[in-house]
């Protein structure tokens, strides 16, 4: 794409704002400073634009509801929140199911279970599959957000966002088979033959939203980005093109087994053109991103 035609494209969406002609840090610097702050063009902002790292815990915290959009309930919001923090990890302590040795995402995790009444009996009882999916995004997010209190509020109220996609994740395995028929049929047969569509890690690229298979740089800027702000379809465009950039080395393995072995195990240094070709893919299947992508 050009300078021009990057420029054209930037105009469009600002024109349809209300905020043509800016660079993308100012245009959001502008959303932000509106007594109260619009949802939808925010989340707009965001499944357009990687959000600026100076502003993505603020962003996040607004989309995912931690935060209410009206600028002055802001401090006295977070307040309440650091006090109901506070008050858990206190309870937890008292009954002795985390001390201080405890490591950092297993407490957000048992703060997370007692407030929704999931709190098992002992910390020895084995973890449920959503637990581990709840510790493997605390893990990638505490790399993100350096503030326990907003880190915390912030896992939970992601993993809470994933939950309201129930019903449409488990139509991503197959909205992921369509779309790399469409961009590469033959790698596609490839995967049917050895029979490894059935079996590809579907749970860490949709449950767990690619944590701990993308470096949590890649991750935060382009992924959950548009993860946050409405969109789980982004996923299925981050596997095709995983599959894509590593056709040649898939090609050349003949099971399942092993398949998927090597994709829950890529190599990180291709993540970030990976992510980058995925939004194109997005864009061009799906057309221009919207809040409700």
């Amino acid at each position: 794409m050009t300078e021009d035609s990057q420029r054209n494209f930037r105009s469009v969406y600002y024109e349809k704002v209300g905020f043509r002609g800016v660079e993308e840090k100012k245009s959001l610097e502008i959303l932000l400073k509106d007594d109260r702050l619009d949802i939808e063009k925010l989340c707009t902002f965001s499944q357009r634009f990687p959000l600026p790292s100076m502003y993505r815990a603020l962003v996040w915290k607004v989309l995912l509801g931690i935060l209410p959009p009206h600028h002055e309930s802001h401090a006295r919001v977070m307040l309440y929140r650091k006090e109901q923090y506070s008050d858990v990890l206190h309870a937890l302590k008292v009954i002795r199911f985390v001390s201080d040795a405890t490591p950092q995402v297993e407490v957000y995790l048992r703060m997370s279970q007692l407030e929704s009444g999931r709190l098992p009996r002992s910390p020895s009882f084995p973890l449920e599959p959503e637990d581990e999916v709840f510790l493997a995004i605390a893990k990638a997010m505490e790399e993100m957000v350096e503030d326990s209190v907003d880190c915390y509020w912030i896992i939970r109220c992601f993993v809470n966002q994933l939950n309201k996609y129930r019903d449409s994740l488990p139509q991503l395995p197959k909205a992921f088979e369509q779309y790399l028929n469409l961009e590469d049929s033959r790698l596609l047969s490839h995967l049917k033959t050895c029979s490894a569509v059935s079996k590809l890690p579907y749970d860490l690229w949709f449950k767990r939203c690619f944590a701990g298979c993308l470096p949590e740089s890649s991750l935060q800027r382009q992924v959950w980005d548009k993860v946050v702000s409405g969109s789980c379809k982004i996923l299925v465009f981050v596997a095709v093109e995983i599959l894509l950039t590593f056709k040649i080395k898939v090609m050349a393995l003949n099971s399942a087994e092993k398949i998927t072995k090597f994709l829950e195990n890529i190599p990180q240094d291709s993540s970030d053109a990976i992510v980058s070709k995925a939004i194109d893919l997005w864009h061009k299947h799906c057309g221009t991103p919207v809040h409700s992508a």
